[in-house]
């Protein structure tokens, strides 16, 4: 993959920051320009996780660039074409539905619809207890939009939680250059 200038979007699903801060670190030391962006309760909430701020200055730290934590700051990567392309991931239920509503209220929402206007790739990585539930169509209506792609994703505990999904965050990489070549890697993986 050439070095790309790859938007990296965090929302809420807390559980998962630890498993998908690495995927960010590795696409780093792969050489490209990582440009962190945070959903509001990413960026403000300190959960049992671990505190927002740790977060952010980990972030910030090893990718050398300030997190988009606002609209403000998101509104310029569609005008600007500042992204080649958009990596949500975690991706919420929450988010999920914004998305396919086109309601763009948070940075990581306008973040989406401005880079989309380029007719450039956006990539979800889900992580939602009710993407069985009430996330399902969300999902599937975003499963059949232009330009937007899924990183591979099956049910982290069927037994325990049988409605919840999770992606395959080490297939992120893969996703992204199946992606920028407008193709969908194969995205219900069982088990």
């Amino acid at each position: 993959m050439d070095k790309l200038n790859i938007g990296f979007a965090l929302t809420g699903s807390f559980c998962t920051f630890k498993r998908v801060i690495p995927v960010m670190r590795l696409l780093k030391e792969a050489g490209h320009n990582i440009i962190p962006i945070m959903s509001y309760n990413a960026y403000n909430t300190d959960t049992r996780f671990g505190k927002a701020e740790s977060f952010i200055s980990e972030i910030e730290g090893f990718t050398g660039n300030k997190i988009i934590a606002s609209l403000n700051d998101a509104e310029p990567i569609g005008p600007k074409k500042l992204l080649d392309i958009l990596v949500i991931e975690p991706c919420t239920g929450n988010t999920l539905a914004k998305l396919a509503a086109g309601i763009a209220d948070t940075p990581v929402t306008l973040a989406a619809k401005s880079h989309l206007r380029n007719q450039r790739p956006l990539l979800i990585a889900i992580s939602s207890n009710d993407a069985l539930a009430g996330a399902a169509k969300n999902i599937g209506m975003l499963q059949n939009y232009k330009n937007v792609f899924f990183v591979p994703y099956t049910q982290d505990d069927p037994q325990e939680k049988p409605n919840s999904i999770v992606a395959k965050f080490e297939k992120t990489e893969e996703a992204i250059k199946a992606a920028l070549n407008g193709t969908q890697i194969q995205p219900i993986l069982i088990g």
